[in-house]
């Protein structure tokens, strides 16, 4: 299926956008048609993502968030309808990770990892949730990981964000189903990306950020009488 312009006057806000997997969706999004808003806390990476998204054609508004803080997450998506319409798709994709045995670990890194990868998940799918009711459609996607699903030694932090997000994104597609509205979560395995070290993992081997983005672009571009709760990535041959 030819997917070029099938979003076209489409909407879609992607939080973590200025590299990795956040700027390949933005990118497949915008390829797509979609008026696409960058959000991210480093404004020189985020404008050079902006920049070049621009460059390729796309229609890009970049508003440096952090998004763990609930007025700036307001400020963003009332920006974002303001300069490009109502939000059609929002994939919260921006995400840490803390890394190390548990007992090692500290409180204030505790409430980094929740904040970024959990709470503002919360925050801005609040933020869009009563327009897309009223509007009576669209789609959340939230960038989970297979971490939400297995452990491993020094991942304590980071798989209790990505269970938690697991289990909110499910209550969230129960809230707003009858709504018309999809909640889908992604679990892809490492990525190759600079999110963290992959020692001794061959990187041409491992999951590349298109890959997420391609399971994003099958996601909001499903029949409308259906949805995929859920989507798990792994590499074809291990890395």
């Amino acid at each position: 299926m030819n997917r070029a312009h099938t979003l076209l006057d489409q909407v879609a806000l992607v939080t973590g956008a200025s590299r990795g997997i956040g700027l390949a969706i933005a990118r497949r999004l915008g390829q797509m048609g979609a008026r696409v808003s960058l959000c991210a806390r480093n404004a020189a990476n985020l404008e050079r993502a902006a920049s070049a998204l621009r460059g390729e054609g796309v229609q890009v508004l970049a508003l440096r968030t952090d998004v763990t803080r609930g007025d700036e997450i307001t400020a963003l998506v009332s920006e974002t309808q303001h300069e490009l319409g109502p939000i059609d798709i929002l994939v919260n994709n921006a995400g840490i990770g803390i890394f190390g045995p548990f007992h090692q670990q500290s409180e204030a890194g505790w409430d980094a990892v929740m904040d970024t990868n959990l709470k503002s998940v919360f925050l801005t799918s609040r933020a869009v949730a009563p327009e897309m009711i009223r509007r009576k459609t669209g789609h959340i996607i939230n960038i989970s990981s297979l971490a939400g699903k297995n452990t491993f030694a020094n991942g304590a932090i980071y798989c209790a964000s990505k269970w938690g997000l697991l289990g909110l994104s499910g209550c969230m597609a129960e809230d707003l189903r009858a709504h018309g509205i999809r909640v889908s979560a992604i679990c892809p395995g490492s990525v190759a990306t600079e999110f963290s070290p992959h020692a001794g993992k061959d990187p041409s081997k491992m999951l590349q950020a298109d890959d997420v983005a391609h399971a994003v672009a099958a996601l909001v571009t499903q029949a409308p009488g259906s949805f995929i709760s859920e989507v798990q990535m792994r590499p074809t041959q291990k890395p």
